[in-house]
């Protein structure tokens, strides 16, 4: 495997969300605090980016073309002409949205958190295309990295301030038996982002700690990948053979930011990632 290189030179304030788009061979990513929507094709190098009016959490791709948005005010979707409109709007004084993942069957899975991250001010909930929303958790601080096991038995959860990564069994849209699968020791940073690869292991991006991490399914970790910027915040399996893992990052909050803060990384070669489904909506 080799090191990392400079995918996308960027200075994000808070850079989340790397998405590969079969679809278009394109990585979508997000600013959260900028309110941005960024594009990167690999091939060419060509890049675009779409400003969303309101702070974005996450961008993910639809089965019909466009993108579903985990905005601040609730769930939207944008179509392939630019036309916008809500699936579900919810807004919460001084709540924004926050990671976000689309399940094997096509629902999507939408976390929020407070702006202070106050202690159990966030969601994670299920929404279909029809714009039927189900909470999934209510008493969660920063919803973060979500996904699915190969065999979607298993979902793998981040609540980023317990220094978890917890797994639940699934059976449809309902989870239940959460229970850690690893923990972030003291100094390593917070969970942030995380993706799964083909065999079943578990990819997570350290907030602070400046490293992606992969745990196998019974929560070893078996390796870790060490990158020039302290503020990792997700990873995703992308390029034509889904083996290169991006890594996006961000700048906020730092005094002294590193000259590769808030750039999108990516390791060549690094795995073999699974094809993620688009929303269904």
């Amino acid at each position: 495997m080799s090191g990392y290189e400079v995918a996308v030179a960027a200075r994000a304030e808070l850079g989340e969300g790397p998405t590969w788009d079969p679809a278009t061979g394109r990585l979508l990513w997000v600013d959260v605090l900028a309110s941005r929507v960024h594009t990167y094709d690999p091939a060419t190098g060509r890049r675009t980016v779409r400003a969303t009016g309101q702070h974005v959490g996450a961008a993910k791709p639809r089965a019909r073309g466009g993108l579903v948005l985990n905005l601040r005010d609730g769930v939207g979707l944008l179509d392939p002409d630019g036309a916008f409109r809500w699936l579900h709007r919810d807004p919460v004084p001084d709540r924004r949205a926050n990671d976000a993942a689309v399940a094997p069957d096509g629902s999507l899975w939408a976390g929020t958190m407070r702006y202070d991250e106050a202690t159990g001010g966030g969601t994670l909930t299920r929404l279909t295309g029809d714009g039927t929303a189900d909470p999934v958790l209510t008493d969660v601080t920063v919803s973060n990295g979500i996904g699915w096991s190969p065999d979607g038995t298993r979902m793998y959860y981040v609540d980023s301030p317990t220094r978890r990564v917890d797994v639940f069994d699934l059976d449809g849209g309902s989870v239940t038996d959460r229970r850690p699968l690893a923990v972030i020791e003291e100094g390593a940073g917070f969970p942030d982002g995380l993706t799964v690869d083909a065999a079943g292991c578990v990819w997570v991006a350290l907030w602070d700690g400046g490293a992606v991490r992969r745990y196998t399914p019974s929560g070893t970790l078996d390796r870790e990948i060490r990158l020039p910027v302290p503020r990792t915040t997700a990873c995703a399996f992308g390029g034509p053979g889904l083996t290169d893992l991006y890594v996006t990052t961000a700048r906020v909050g730092l005094t002294a930011p590193t000259p590769l803060a808030g750039s999108v990384l990516v390791v060549p070669g690094a795995g073999e990632g699974l094809p993620q489904p688009p929303f269904k909506g």
